[in-house]
């Protein structure tokens, strides 16, 4: 039954296992989906799918292989076509809707349904501001632009938020994970960033159920109580991000992120610099790189330990010069008498943990302008793309023990 979606959902990058699809099969034996459609469509969504960030794909998938069961594609077309030229959506006032709602009541879905066939049936034309046919304004369950307390949209945006059901929506596009991440995302991937440890420094104030059973035994059964350190994260970041410059149409993003590093409270010690296209003798406290606010990169190669892991956030695309050569900084008053690349072999030396975000999608790294930098800086840090799976496949790369 439905082999053809197994292996649809599959093509489409969800990991559907076998288990799942034959607790599936007996899921629908058992009548959970209820007969219909909308019902096999979240009960195998519920089996299925592992993660919140494949609903999209899933949607897709679901669409191809049962696109036209329950519609007519002509019938769409020609509803279309009412629907076009709508009229601009209405506003209407809070007495206007407290009167609509007691005079439109909340219909049942089930008679909601058959009134939409009916009308499919039929209605003829295009109607526009009316209250029963399928139109744009107005006060009709079926449409858009328009207001009912428990109607289908049809088409158009949603200015009510009053629909039912909302056909042929994606809603969880901003969930997958090839899609630039936001705050939250950034702050749940940041926490995969963990090493706990009871050999961090504070008082023993934690009972160690393992070393009072252990204890108590030898003690002849007579209890006796063993403390311990709570264990708490150990690992320590380090976080540099190129700020300006080719990095300005991805400053959003950029300070999603630094709102989320600062937002994390669960390291045993987090650093945050910036830098401007590559790492010289300074590095900056804020995202101006204003010299008065900065710390001299030497000092701190000597003071942190190379247990670090740091995490650069840059595009990598720069000219030759600024990479390859003594002198190579932008910043005129700023001499730098080793190349930037001496500063990042450094780096990468003192901290083997680190590794490389990039803004820039990965099918651009060898056309787009400074590939020539890009592909030197990549040869010393592992390089991923700033989405949730670049962000994830970098923190398994930084906490892989070397």
């Amino acid at each position: 039954m439905f082999i053809n979606f197994f292996y649809l959902l599959r093509s489409e990058g969800i990991p559907v296992s076998i288990i799942e699809w034959m607790t599936l099969m007996e899921a629908l034996e058992a009548g959970l989906a209820g007969s219909s459609l909308t019902g096999f469509y979240f009960l195998s969504r519920a089996i299925l799918v592992k993660s919140e960030t494949q609903y999209d794909k899933y949607d897709q998938a679901f669409y191809k292989y049962f696109k036209g069961i329950e519609s007519n594609e002509k019938m769409l077309d020609l509803v279309s076509k009412w629907l076009e030229n709508p009229l601009p959506p209405r506003q209407f006032s809070e007495a206007e809707r407290d009167e609509l709602l007691k005079k439109l009541g909340m219909p049942d879905w089930e008679a909601l349904k058959a009134a939409l066939e009916e009308r499919l049936r039929t209605q003829q034309g295009a109607h526009h501001g009316g209250s029963k046919w399928v139109g744009t304004g107005g006060t009709s369950p079926f449409g858009h632009s328009g207001f009912h307390p428990g109607g289908i949209r049809i088409g158009g945006d949603s200015h009510s938020r009053s629909a039912v059901k909302v056909a042929a929506e994606r809603n969880y596009r901003e969930y997958r994970s090839d899609k630039t991440l936001a705050v939250r995302q950034f702050e749940v991937a940041l926490r995969r960033l963990r090493q706990f440890s009871t050999r961090v420094d504070g008082a023993k104030d934690e009972l160690d159920l393992e070393g009072t059973i252990d204890a108590t035994c030898n003690n002849a059964g007579r209890l006796k109580l063993v403390w311990t350190r709570p264990r708490r994260n150990a690992v320590k970041v380090l976080v540099l991000m190129d700020a300006g410059g080719s990095m300005t149409p991805y400053a959003r993003i950029c300070n999603q992120l630094f709102s989320a590093v600062h937002k994390a409270s669960h390291f045993k010690d987090l650093k945050f610099y910036y830098f401007h296209n590559c790492i010289y003798d300074f590095l900056y406290l804020d995202a101006s790189c204003n010299p008065r606010q900065a710390v001299n990169t030497e000092s701190l190669l000597r003071t942190l330990d190379g247990d670090y892991k740091v995490i650069f956030v840059g595009d990598a695309a720069m000219a030759p010069s600024e990479l390859f050569m003594a002198h190579g900084n932008i910043f005129w008053e700023l001499d730098n008498e080793e190349p930037g690349i001496v500063w990042l072999e450094r780096l990468a030396r003192r901290f083997p943990h680190s590794a490389w975000l990039n803004p820039i999608p990965a099918s651009h790294w060898d056309t787009m302008y400074g590939q020539q930098t890009l592909q030197a800086i990549r040869r010393i840090f592992p390089m991923f793309e700033l989405t949730l799976d670049g962000l994830d496949n970098a923190v398994k790369k930084l906490m892989v023990r070397k």
